[in-house]
């Protein structure tokens, strides 16, 4: 595949390379994510996967290589400018106000510009409040709103989360393991949730249950010591022997 100028790409990472005390993390690390794509990176321990988003967020700076989301260099920008430029991301644990409202924690989120807790203090706007609404129905949580969400189950934390990033309409999310734990109807919930919000916007999801990523991928990147091991669809990427060698086979 030859990429011309990169111009059709969500994101596009290019000689991506991370070294900590001289051993390579990530190593000459290059793929692209198409518009609406879900893609997911699997590989093992050790491989590089949380720390390829920790590169695209900002939150790690690489020692060399090209992050380019919507053709705008990523990564010479602090963290901050990379939420405003349209990239979200969720971490493992929750980081959710548990003695507030879910209406509270979506709500906080909402962009005014105003640190976290400026917009308690808002009137609420009409704007606001559909907004609101609108991410909590896409997240599954309209029955759950007027309730602190320390009551919500392991699984409807995960999705207010999500929510809370969706209500900054980023185009591009990155979740890192967003089933671990959840229950299997919730990971089948899951499943469905991110397709629809992969409508219009780019998902990057680092999974490990296989039956996982083969029900939400459209392209599967194997990570292996930093670099790229096998891309492909879900059923590509399994019969890979290189692939059952080096992950799947333990």
């Amino acid at each position: 595949m030859s990429h011309g100028s990169n111009t059709d790409f969500v994101l596009a990472v290019e000689g991506l390379t991370v070294s900590f005390d001289g051993f390579r993390a990530v190593d000459d690390l290059s793929f692209y994510v198409d518009d609406s794509e879900i893609r997911v990176i699997i590989g093992p321990n050790g491989a590089g996967k949380t720390t390829v988003l920790d590169l695209i967020c900002g939150r790690t700076r690489a020692t060399a290589g090209s992050v380019r989301f919507r053709n705008r260099e990523l990564t010479q920008l602090r963290e901050h400018d990379i939420v405003r430029a349209g990239v979200g991301r969720k971490f493992q644990t929750p980081s959710i106000y548990d003695d507030l409202t879910v209406f509270e924690n979506l709500e906080i989120c909402y962009p005014r510009g105003r640190g976290v807790f400026g917009s308690l203090f808002f009137r609420r706007d009409q704007a606001v409040i559909d907004k609101v609404r609108e991410v909590a129905a896409t997240v599954l949580l309209t029955e759950r709103l007027e309730e602190p969400a320390a009551l919500l189950s392991h699984g409807q934390k995960q999705w207010l989360e999500i929510g809370m990033l969706l209500i900054q309409d980023p185009q591009l999310l990155m979740l890192d393991e967003p089933v671990a734990g959840m229950s299997i109807t919730e990971r089948r919930q899951t499943a469905d949730l991110l397709r629809r919000i992969s409508q219009g916007r780019s998902v990057i999801v680092i999974e490990h249950d296989m039956d996982f990523v083969a029900e939400i991928a459209d392209r599967v990147t194997v990570l292996h010591q930093g670099r790229i091991l096998a891309e492909g669809s879900a059923e590509a990427v399994k019969q890979d022997p290189q692939v059952i060698d080096v992950y799947l086979g333990h």
